[in-house]
């Protein structure tokens, strides 16, 4: 520091007032800018061959890439001189590699055991059964934001010294990353299995399913798309999301399938009923499941929209109900038709935006309804393009109650569909979910 000020101060002195006492062609101001350099550079160098602590490295790389170029060089009073002298780097090129390279490792290293750090700081907090604070309504955790302002830490360290050390360290950052959120999701499912009787159980794993959505804002946005490790990222960060889902919606689908049940035990009277208390059930859950983030309990509405047309559908497919009277046929899809609608509503209030269900239900109805086999071909077709992956298994089932049918029209209906699985799988996959037994 002493130096650099020194030879700034002295070159701007000659710059200033001396310059103009020696004639043109003597140059001065260059024979003074080698002078200082070359000494200012040999001792640098002693220095750089020295034992040197991590610290130290980063500041004789700071004066090297940034400080000497920038602030020396580059000031407005001595620029335009310093210009027209060749004066080189303050280090040999091979010393600098050197230099870059114990830098390069010391800072991984030294993010990573930050990153350890934070995850060890947070498994502690799970131990001790605290409710998570709330921020902005939803609960939070502090560790995406520690672990991502460690990343981008060491990422911004290197980018002040040089832009290609910046980039030669980001898949390194990328990978410890990584790494960290694989170590993350194997303590977040060991915290899954063995702290079911917490008091605060689900507020955490809800925490730790809204950390995500920061580790991918960051990780979309902030690593590159040819970099490998933002595949692993991203994909461990679905895993640990699933799996906190998986665990949220457990106890309502086991309340919900005794009630379920119901629809076949009961012939599909009293169906009303039995939806008002399948909606009243799963009432109860997502308004506990609005601690999420936005876009996790969107998607966990989804999730649960998904399971409560399926379960429907399910039913329907039981072969436990058989009309032959074209009355009883058209009663039930009437019924099946309000409780489509119940249903809809229900879902598309707290938030569900998974429309794509809303015609299985009401199509099905009108199936059942129908009694023209050629309007019953059209109404299945129409069924086919919305849900590619309905199969013939699922739909001879289904048909099983209209009893009314001859074979002919029954074989007839069924040809619409294909057999076994679909040739590429759907992206709103509804049918291929449902085993038909």
């Amino acid at each position: 520091l002493h130096m650099g000020r020194t030879m700034k101060e002295d070159l701007t002195v000659v710059v200033q007032r001396i310059k103009q006492l020696y004639p043109l062609d003597f140059n001065v101001c260059g024979t003074y800018a080698d002078l200082y350099h070359n000494y200012f550079a040999s001792q640098l160098k002693q220095t750089a061959e020295s034992q040197l602590e991590d610290k130290d490295i980063y500041l004789l790389l700071s004066w090297v890439h940034n400080i000497y170029p920038n602030d020396i060089r580059k000031d407005r009073v001595l620029a335009e001189e310093l210009g027209k002298v060749k004066l080189g780097s303050l280090l040999p090129s091979s010393l600098i590699k050197d230099l870059e390279k114990k830098y390069l490792g010391s800072e991984e290293a030294t993010v990573k055991n930050c990153l350890g750090r934070c995850l060890e700081t947070e498994i502690q907090r799970w131990k001790g059964d605290q409710e998570p604070e709330k921020l902005d309504g939803h609960f939070h955790s502090e560790l995406a934001i520690l672990a991502i302002q460690n990343v981008y830490g060491g990422r911004k360290r290197a980018d002040d010294l040089s832009a290609a050390l910046g980039e030669e360290i980001a898949p390194c950052l990328s990978r410890e990353l990584a790494a960290f959120l694989k170590s993350y999701k194997d303590a977040f499912e060991e915290f899954k299995e063995k702290s079911k009787k917490q008091k605060f159980y689900k507020p955490i794993l809800m925490a730790n399913i809204n950390n995500c959505q920061h580790f991918r804002n960051y990780a979309e946005k902030n690593i590159a798309e040819k970099d490998d490790n933002k595949a692993s990222i991203l994909s461990t960060l679905s895993d640990i999301e699933k799996s906190g889902f998986d665990v949220l919606l457990q106890q309502l689908f086991a309340e919900l399938k005794p009630i379920y049940k119901k629809f076949t035990e009961n012939k599909w009277d009293s169906s009303d009923e039995i939806m008002n208390a399948i909606i009243k059930t799963t009432g109860k859950y997502i308004s506990e499941f609005q601690s999420l983030n936005d876009p996790f309990y969107k998607a966990i509405v989804e999730k649960v929209h998904v399971h409560l047309v399926k379960e429907y559908i399910v039913r329907l497919l039981k072969r436990r109900v058989s009309l032959k009277s074209p009355v009883q046929q058209q009663n039930l899809a009437q019924n099946i038709s309000k409780n489509a609608a119940a249903l809809e509503a229900f879902c598309t209030s707290h938030g569900s935006q998974a429309s794509w269900l809303n015609s299985a239900l009401p199509k099905l109805a009108e199936i059942i309804r129908l009694q023209d086999s050629g309007a019953i071909k059209i109404e299945v077709a129409t069924l086919a393009t919305v849900y590619p992956d309905i199969r013939k298994r699922h739909l001879e089932a289904f048909l099983h109650i209209k009893a009314n049918l001859t074979r002919g029209e029954l074989k007839s209906i069924l040809s619409y569909l294909a057999d076994g699985a679909a040739s590429s799988p759907s992206s709103a996959p509804l049918f291929s979910n449902i085993n038909v037994s």
